[in-house]
């Protein structure tokens, strides 16, 4: 059964972007991003990875989820296949189809799907982003693991980590590690 990761930066509060969608106050550290995409290289997206001279094949997932605010942030300036070097899901009901055909457009039965992704053979599922995507996965129990990078600052209001509630759920830290710009890695297991 694959495993379904919540890979996701997020401010101290807890906040995953501003409300614009924008990431001002993120950590931008070139050192901090070589170290994270030595052991995430699949999460840079297919744009950036000759400009950062990103070769390596997927290490922990083969399937990303995105919410349609995500994708968007990424289709604003024109890239409509951010991750083409994984296989790709769109989620929204509100659009009427995929801007592109690498992309493919989930707009019912999400939670279904997903549980028919996590039955197949293969690495893992990475949800890139999506507070309400992410508070709805959670809620049906499909989100195995919380990877958050907590940059430290503090943003104050913004688009949350989970956009509605959910409930109280106890975390295994199961790896951490600390970045000399401050970032903290924390890995959770969802008990």
């Amino acid at each position: 059964m694959r495993i379904l990761s919540y890979f996701v930066a997020c401010s101290v509060d807890g906040f995953i972007a501003h409300t614009d969608g924008s990431h001002g106050g993120f950590s931008q550290d070139v050192e901090y991003f070589t170290e994270l995409f030595a052991s995430f290289p699949e999460t840079v997206p297919s744009h950036l990875r000759d400009l950062m001279g990103i070769q390596a094949k997927n290490k922990q997932f083969d399937i990303v989820l995105m919410g349609r605010k995500t994708y968007e942030v990424g289709l604003q300036d024109g890239i409509t296949s951010p991750y083409s070097h994984m296989k790709q899901y769109l989620f929204s009901q509100s659009m009427q189809q995929s801007p592109d055909k690498n992309v493919e457009l989930i707009s019912e039965n999400a939670i279904e799907f997903i549980k028919n992704l996590k039955n197949q053979s293969g690495q893992g599922i990475w949800l890139c982003g999506g507070g309400n995507l992410a508070t709805t996965l959670f809620s049906n129990h499909l989100i195995d693991q919380l990877i958050l990078k907590v940059n430290p600052f503090l943003m104050g209001s913004g688009i949350p980590l989970f956009s509605g509630m959910i409930q109280q759920t106890a975390l295994e830290l199961t790896d951490r590690k600390i970045y000399d710009n401050g970032v903290v890695l924390l890995d959770y297991k969802v008990i």
